[in-house]
């Protein structure tokens, strides 16, 4: 079935046409998604995440999950019938479903209560199945369809979805003098890569009155931050325009973390290192696969007072950048990760491919049981 996949290929994006086909993607998925709240945890426990960081990311992640499940509904029936729709994915330095299918949901979510109301209950909905296949010794496709559809849209109805703009928030978490302390916090499903991205930013407070009570500065704030949010801007470009456009907020660290690509070779095209490593593991099904984590990381230095007219001068942020790739990565550090079964794990470290050297493994071993390696 996978194979016949392969063959439709013929661009960057993909669409799953077959019934199997899709519910082994999304299975896969399922397995993956349950194993990133585990590496969040792990890396609250070596100090890299504080509690709160580890607490907000694991809501993403959540939130991640479901959205491949809320799809996985409206997905089930593919290939059973001219009208059930097709998933499309990002089959090239990707592996998740393109941006359009995450829009398409925003709309779909605005519209679920009006949809859920003029369908059949879910107890109808098997209650007519069973007559028909009793009575009619019939399959009831078009039946399975519209119960699917319903399970979607209870799924939009319930929430918990990662959105293509999820918009920022602010988490207090203590004064500091005069000065207030937030994580702001935000994510979006990246147009370009097709990636979930989320960020993360330490933010001091100056003004008069808590920012998120803020009539007046929290919405452009938030509008400034959703603007920058591209994954082609590095860092320390969305830092400083931060910094420069709210005088009285203090940007102390700015954290991206993109989830994928995803890799597996039944769905993605991949060359190099992790092509060889996936091909020589020729693994069974539900381990035939490894997701890459990327965290940059922007620290400030120091603060310093820059006159911004004649009688007057603003804080700005000095911030600290890696002493290697400096302004070319635009960040203090940049940190990849990745996640695996065993057996794509046994032959990384069989081939040993020097370009894969610097991430750091987890390994997820039976049972579902996480192993970070060194």
């Amino acid at each position: 079935m996978e194979d016949e996949v392969k063959d439709r290929l013929t661009s960057d994006h993909a669409e799953l046409y077959d019934t199997l086909v899709a519910r082994r993607y999304f299975a896969k998925f399922d397995r993956i998604s349950g194993n990133l709240g585990r590496v969040a945890a792990e890396l609250e426990s070596e100090g890299r995440l504080t509690r709160t960081e580890a607490r907000l990311l694991g809501g993403y992640l959540k939130a991640v999950a479901g959205t491949f499940r809320a799809l996985s509904h409206k997905y089930l029936m593919t290939g059973r019938g001219e009208a059930a729709p097709r998933l499309t994915i990002d089959r090239h330095e990707s592996g998740f479903p393109v941006a359009q299918e995450l829009m398409v949901m925003a709309v779909d979510a605005q519209q679920a209560a009006r949809h859920l109301a003029g369908m059949p209950s879910e107890t109808e909905l098997k209650d007519r199945m069973v007559r028909q296949i009793v009575g009619d010794l019939t399959i009831p496709t078009a039946l399975q369809f519209a119960l699917s559809q319903r399970y979607y849209y209870e799924a939009l109805a319930a929430g918990g979805i990662f959105w293509a703009r999820n918009d920022p928030d602010a988490q207090w978490l203590q004064n500091l003098g005069e000065r207030r302390h937030y994580l702001v916090h935000w994510a979006v499903w990246d147009t370009q890569a097709n990636l979930p991205v989320v960020y993360l930013m330490d933010l001091e407070d100056s003004g008069r009155k808590p920012l998120p009570n803020d009539a007046y500065r929290w919405p452009q704030v938030q509008a400034a931050l959703m603007a920058q949010a591209l994954g082609g801007l590095k860092l320390l470009t969305i830092a400083n325009g931060f910094d420069k456009d709210f005088a009285d907020l203090h940007p102390k660290r700015l954290r991206r973390i993109t989830l994928g690509p995803m890799y597996s070779a039944s769905f993605t095209l991949q060359s190099g290192p992790i092509s060889k490593v996936l091909e020589g593991a020729n693994s069974p099904e539900g381990q035939d696969w490894a997701l890459v984590w990327t965290v940059e990381d922007l620290v400030t230095d120091r603060e310093e007072a820059v006159k911004d007219g004649w009688f007057s001068s603003s804080v700005r942020q000095v911030y600290k950048l890696d002493p290697v790739a400096g302004a070319e990565l635009g960040a203090t550090r940049q940190d990849r990760m990745i996640v695996l079964p065993e057996r794509p794990y046994q032959v990384l470290v069989e081939q040993d491919p020097k370009s894969l050297r610097g991430l750091r493994k987890f390994v997820v071993g039976a049972g579902g049981r996480l192993i970070p390696t060194v």
